[in-house]
């Protein structure tokens, strides 16, 4: 990577990702590709940006032509929950802008990163150390739009040579960007609601597991993968990745060993119980592991203990 084009620059992943990038690669070469929402502080200073709506495909062209951008970091994508409610919105952003910033790779020669995620599961998936290789068969359109841009972009690798790459992200837990319309957003919204009111209602049932990883682990594993010898890949789009697995009592459970008096009750939310239910207790990432060293830095405990410390400061100022 040298000369790198973020799109969704400004969401949750994005937003942390797009300064790591610029830290190591130097911050005149990576592009933050913004759409609705304009970057602020940091990501708005520290390099440059530009209008990249990933369904207009001569607008990412443009932006790739310019920067003579070689990496395209895809991240611009319609979340889970958000999905159910517009699967037509998901549809034309997950997959027709996907194409078109395949195209754009294809005719100028780019590396792209699309992250996939345990959402390209589905009911009939082996729910414990879900394999690398198994069935897919989502029932949520956020999971179909998943599991067809991991066959996209193998196609654009095998038909066309697009060094194409990417991992199925868990549940992301960040200390920095709000939740923004995933099933796995309680695992965020629980800290906050620890800190400030000593107590959180969960619309996902007890019992209910899903793989989840600290926002760290999740840059680490983007920019592992993009510098990772391509001879060594037997796989791409896209690896298993996890560092820890968890419901909402041991998440609770854990919080409580540094707010005692944190209480925890329910209120299931049909739609994302539905969703938690027909994704992975725990995934298998030995191929992760084995074919470009993937090892997670955090698992929940120091997770825990550092989103506290660092949110406890961030909401006293």
């Amino acid at each position: 990577m040298k000369r790198i084009l973020v799109t969704g620059s400004v969401g949750q992943i994005g937003s942390e990702l797009t300064p790591k990038l610029r830290e190591i690669f130097g911050n005149a070469n990576v592009i933050a590709g913004v759409n609705r929402t304009q970057p602020t502080g940091e990501l708005k200073e520290s390099g440059p940006f530009e209008t990249v709506n990933c369904t207009d495909i001569k607008q990412v062209e443009s932006v790739v032509k310019k920067y003579k951008v070689d990496t395209i970091i895809h991240l611009a994508a319609i979340l889970s929950a958000v999905a159910e409610a517009k699967p037509n919105l998901a549809w034309e952003v997950n997959i027709n802008g996907l194409y078109n910033v395949l195209e754009v790779a294809r005719e100028h020669k780019c590396a792209v990163f699309t992250p996939s995620s345990i959402g390209a599961f589905g009911l009939s998936t082996p729910l414990d150390d879900t394999p690398q290789d198994t069935i897919q068969r989502p029932n949520t359109m956020y999971g179909v739009t998943k599991v067809s841009g991991e066959l996209l972009c193998d196609y654009y690798h095998k038909r066309f040579g697009v060094d194409t790459r990417g991992v199925r992200y868990p549940g992301i837990i960040s200390n920095v960007t709000l939740p923004g319309g995933g099933t796995t957003d309680y695992a965020v919204e629980i800290f906050y609601e620890a800190i400030k009111n000593k107590k959180y209602t969960s619309y996902i049932k007890a019992g209910t597991f899903l793989d989840m990883m600290y926002m760290p682990d999740a840059i680490k594993a983007a920019i592992e993968l993009m510098e990772a010898s391509p001879a060594k890949l037997e796989h791409r789009n896209a690896f298993n990745v996890t560092a820890m697995s968890f419901d909402p009592e041991i998440i609770a459970a854990e919080i409580r060993k540094h707010i005692p008096q944190f209480a925890m009750d329910y209120d299931v939310d049909p739609v994302r119980q539905a969703i938690a239910e027909s994704w992975p207790n725990n995934m298998d990432d030995s191929c992760a592991r084995e074919e470009w060293g993937w090892k997670p830095d955090y698992e929940l405990p120091a997770m825990t203990k550092d989103m506290i410390e660092t949110l406890s400061e961030k909401l006293s100022q």
